[in-house]
Parts: structure tokens; sequence; C-alpha cells
């Protein structure tokens, strides 16, 4: 049940990280309310699921999480450069991430 909540949790870290460029430096309201709630909804979420994973694994695989989905969603949204090391470095973070779900 942790790696659920840690992954949901990941989810709104992409969530507030993508809010921030909509909040415009938090002069619209709408995008600034819903980066601040994601905010806060994704650190109580990986408090939760730090109660019995490892904090190390579990804080590494948040950040990890709104990493590449925020790098994902800046390519597809934002029309961010795809190089081939962009690529290649994304899949180094979804590696680390992987192994540490592995070696839990």
């Amino acid at each position: 049940m942790a790696w659920a909540i840690l992954f949901i949790a990941g989810l709104f870290e992409i969530g507030w990280a993508i809010g921030l460029k909509y909040a415009d430096g938090f002069t619209r309201l709408w995008p600034s309310v819903w980066t601040l709630v994601s905010m806060v909804i994704s650190v109580v979420l990986l408090s939760f699921a730090v109660r019995t994973l490892p904090i190390g694994t579990g804080y590494a695989v948040w950040t990890g999480i709104g990493t590449v989905g925020t790098a994902i969603l800046g390519i597809v949204l934002f029309s961010e450069p795809v190089t081939a090391a962009r690529i290649g470095c994304i899949t180094l973070v979804v590696a680390g991430i992987l192994g540490l779900k592995l070696a839990e």
C-alpha cells in the first residue's frame, strides 16, 4: 500500500511542478491554487508512505517520479527539446527508481 501512496504522491509532485509554469510566478489565481494544493497533498502522501518505507528510498522515488513526469510533460506541453541526452538521462532516472524499488 505504501508504494501506491508513494506513486500517487509522485503524481501530485508532477502536478505542482507543471502548475508552477501555469501559475506564472503565482500571478494567476487558479493555477496557483492548484499548485499549492498539489504541493500539500504530495508532501502529506509522501509522509504517509515513509511511515513504512525507508526515507531514503521513499524520497528518492518520489522526486524521481516528479522529475521524469515533469521532464516528459515539459516536452509534450511546452515543446521543450527532445534530445538523445535528455532521453538518456530520463532513462537513467527511471532505472534508478526501479533499482530502488527492487532493492526494497
